[in-house]
C-alpha cells in the first residue's frame, strides 16, 4: 500500500465521519445557541437546561437522517472492502 493510497483512505474516512456527524452537530449548536440566548434574556443560569432540548433534537435528527447516515457509511465500507485487493497488493 503506497502513501497515496493511505492518504486517500484516510481522507475518505474523515470525510465520511464529517458528513455523517454534521447534521447532529449543526442541530446541537443551533439548539445550544437558542437556549443560551433564552438564558441570557431571562437571567436563568441553569447549566442542565440545555441537555433535554439537545437530546430530543438530536434523537429527532437521528430518526430523520438515520437511513441516509447508514447508507453513506455502508457505501463507504463497501467501497473500502471492494478496494481491499488493490490496497493489499
Amino acid at each position: 500500500m503506497t502513501a497515496d493510497q493511505v492518504i486517500d483512505v484516510a481522507r475518505n474516512a474523515i470525510w465520511a465521519i464529517i458528513e455523517c456527524s454534521a447534521p447532529m452537530l449543526v442541530v446541537s449548536v443551533v439548539i445550544g445557541l437558542i437556549i443560551s440566548i433564552f438564558q441570557t434574556v431571562t437571567s436563568i443560569q441553569e447549566q442542565t437546561l440545555t441537555f433535554v432540548p439537545k437530546f430530543i433534537a438530536i434523537m429527532a435528527v437521528i430518526l430523520i437522517c438515520g437511513n441516509w447516515i447508514l447508507t453513506t457509511l455502508s457505501e463507504y465500507i463497501t467501497e473500502l472492502f471492494n478496494s481491499f485487493i488493490t490496497y493489499a497488493g
